[in-house]
């Protein structure tokens, strides 16, 4: 017997009714400056990917040595360290749409310079680098401003949602970013690379431009000096919820990101050759491919409430999935659980960014914004180098084991050490 037309009707909407709940939530683009952000978000983080593939392939054109592309790492990560922090304390202090249009009309201006040095083919190793350090400065400025400005263009209770575009959307530049530089790279040159991040980059500009003002509030500090650095820092300490968000991060990222392992494992785990091959694209893809996939589907984050449980949750699965990622004999497994890890990491930032936007005052989140910064750059790069030493002294399977058990363990400590960020629940859920 065939359903009725009206049954079929009743079926079809409530897949719709499901799929819609499921989907990433949306509702934050229907406040057109938020939306304007978010869509200059999307060119800023593509852009940023452009760089990092174009800036080491030029060093390396010029030196034909890794070591000269190894400086960029440490050009590019100073100035985030150094203005990142100085950089939040700034959005504290001004109008935050004006800050945006310069930091935004830097970053298109040091892509234009790149552009040119590219195309002249200048083959100096320190103004390229300059050129990226500058770059980098005005990045670090940027982020932290744009963190801040998001709690004044939508409600409160939209703030988990709009982490979760403003995440999905950072995932999907760092998996599209790369792919386009590849393909764009022999047909267009490293010239034209730089200039197509340059003219997208001023398209970015104008939906700056189209912001409302953003002026410092009533308490915000006069003068982005070292005083209001440090009066950020010592907010912090203050604030158990804000710290505590800080210190799961700090120990996810430390203990939990195995990625410098990645090139060893990749040919002595999972077959590759000696010179490179599938497995070390798949083993770095893995991560932000499960990350942006659990963002289309993230559209039942914003019901949950209890945000201290959302991040702890998240943490936790993420040491899990990295005991797995340790254990695997397959790439295909490994690649599965460092998907589900990105999964499990996109919650943590959703609810950790929610809880940065909410649990702080107007006036601190530019600097709250500049620390976090510092520790998602910084993180990531201390854990290269105690998994790297680890690695070599134990090996990649214990090593990366043991750093998942340490995640797991540590946020269960961090949990139970600061009940009020367990307890933590959005300030809509408390107004409700």
């Amino acid at each position: 017997m065939q359903p009725s037309s009206g049954a079929r009707t009743k079926s079809r909407r409530s897949i719709r009714s499901l799929l819609s709940k499921a989907l990433l939530d949306t509702r934050p683009l229907k406040y057109p400056a938020y939306r304007r952000l978010w869509l200059s978000n999307i060119v800023t983080a593509v852009g940023a990917q452009f760089s990092a593939v174009a800036v080491p392939k030029q060093l390396y054109d010029i030196t034909g040595s890794s070591a000269y592309v190894g400086l960029a790492g440490i050009f590019g990560l100073v100035p985030l360290l150094v203005f990142g922090l100085w950089g939040g304390a700034i959005a504290d202090t001004v109008d935050r749409r004006k800050l945006l249009l310069i930091t935004n009309g830097g970053l298109a201006g040091s892509s234009v310079l790149l552009w040119l040095v590219a195309a002249a083919d200048v083959r100096s190793v320190w103004l390229v680098l300059v050129l990226f350090a500058a770059q980098q400065t005005f990045f670090a400025v940027n982020m932290p401003t744009r963190g801040a400005a998001i709690a004044r263009l939508i409600p409160v209770h939209l703030l988990p949602s709009a982490q979760a575009l403003g995440s999905t959307v950072f995932q999907l530049g760092s998996i599209i970013g790369p792919l386009l530089a590849g393909v764009l790279l022999p047909m267009l040159g490293l010239s034209v690379l730089y200039l197509v991040d340059a003219v997208a980059l001023c398209a970015a500009l104008w939906a700056v431009f189209r912001l409302p003002p953003l002026p410092p509030q009533e308490g915000a500090p006069k003068r982005a000096g070292l005083r209001a650095v440090l009066d950020g820092f010592r907010y912090l300490a203050m604030h158990s919820v804000l710290l505590a968000s800080f210190l799961m991060d700090i120990i996810a990222m430390v203990f939990g990101m195995p990625r410098a392992l990645f090139p060893e494992m990749a040919e002595r785990t999972f077959g590759d050759p000696p010179g490179g091959g599938a497995a070390l694209g798949w083993l770095f893809a893995a991560i932000p491919l499960g990350a942006f996939a659990f963002g289309v589907f993230s559209g039942w984050l914003h019901r949950i409430t209890r945000h201290g449980v959302g991040v702890t949750a998240g943490v936790v699965a993420w040491g899990i999935a990295v005991i797995g990622f340790g254990l695997a004999d397959s790439l295909w497994l490994a690649v599965l659980f460092l998907a589900l890890g990105g999964g499990a990491d996109l919650v943590s930032v959703v609810y950790r960014g929610s809880i940065m936007q909410a649990a702080a005052t107007d006036e601190m989140r530019g600097r709250i914004q500049g620390a976090f910064t510092v520790v998602v750059a910084g993180g990531p790069r201390l854990a290269d180098t105690l998994h790297g030493l680890a690695g070599a002294a134990v090996g990649t399977s214990t090593t990366i084991v043991a750093g998942g058990a340490l995640v797991v363990v540590g946020a269960v400590v961090a949990a139970v050490l600061l009940p009020a960020f367990w307890r933590y629940r959005s300030p809509a859920a408390e107004q409700a």
